[in-house]
């Protein structure tokens, strides 16, 4: 694992059910096994299904139209991210909800996905971690960025989210 470069995950959806819902954007921070970033990037995807999407997540994840006019197909951004996370081991808050719903996307529009079979979620890490510590009571990644003083410049911004999953890993890997 430690010659993989690491793949900092997050996307915003249209709800929580995998099948009924949409990606509606993917954020990823790519770096090498030391942490140095190599390369941020972000993929707005065109909804197919917007009557299907649950209103609370399209105001949480800030959609509007205007935002999404030259938005990638999911086909188009699903291949963009098998070719840009190739042998990357992916790293979320939450990962298997952000995995979950990759998976599901790679086989419906049928490509492979290229990442490294392992994942890291930072909310395991952090609760092996800070279980212990009484004044930390939720393991979001609102709270985690609190407790580390890290600013998180557009919460439920797939680019944003990832970036600081990714400096949370940071502060976590010193603990």
């Amino acid at each position: 694992m430690r010659k993989h470069n690491l793949a900092f995950i997050d996307i915003e959806t249209t709800g929580l059910n995998v099948i009924k819902h949409e990606i509606i954007e993917i954020g990823c921070v790519i770096t090498t096994p030391g942490l140095k970033v190599i390369e941020k990037f972000e993929l707005k995807i065109k909804l197919k299904k917007i009557k299907s999407a649950e209103p609370i997540s399209i105001k949480i994840t800030h959609y509007n139209k205007k935002d999404w006019e030259n938005a990638f197909s999911l086909e188009e951004a699903i291949k963009i991210l098998s070719e840009k996370v190739k042998d990357c081991i992916m790293i979320g808050q939450n990962v298997s909800f952000d995995s979950g719903f990759l998976e599901y996307n790679f086989l419906k529009v049928g490509l492979k996905n290229t990442m490294h079979y392992h994942k890291l979620d930072t909310i395991s890490l952090a609760w092996a971690k800070l279980h212990r510590k009484k004044n930390i009571t939720h393991f979001s990644l609102r709270e985690l960025c609190k407790h580390f003083d890290i600013k998180n410049e557009c919460p439920h911004d797939a680019l944003s989210d990832a970036y600081a999953t990714y400096k949370l890993y940071k502060k976590l890997m010193k603990l």
